[in-house]
């Protein structure tokens, strides 16, 4: 049995912010430039991922995502291990078509 794949996973980060004046929107796109700094891949508009290869690896970025929080809406931080990351998987349109979920990067990897 591979124990690596309950050890390394995903660390999600998923946010609503209010977009309502133009101060709101360069927060929530400040936050998002920082997340795409720090070495998150983005899954969808306010959902992005990145790649975790110890538990103590995921405190400290979720540690990171406080120290950058804008000070209005909700943000949430969801851990997903790898062996739950390979059973997800992406559907598109309708008929929906169904790929799989992306791999973890090739560096990770080699842990």
């Amino acid at each position: 049995m591979d124990t690596e794949k309950f050890k390394m996973g995903w660390l999600i980060v998923a946010f609503d912010l209010p977009v309502g004046t133009k101060e709101q929107r360069k927060a929530a796109h400040d936050f998002r430039e920082w997340l795409k700094d720090d070495g998150y891949a983005m899954l969808q508009w306010s959902v992005y991922a990145r790649a975790c290869v110890t538990f103590a690896r995921q405190e400290t970025h979720i540690d990171r995502v406080k120290k950058q929080l804008p000070e209005e809406g909700s943000v949430r931080a969801i851990f997903v291990t790898r062996a739950q990351w390979e059973r997800s998987f992406v559907i598109h349109g309708s008929p929906a078509s169904v790929v799989p979920a992306e791999e973890l990067p090739e560096q990770i990897q080699l842990w």
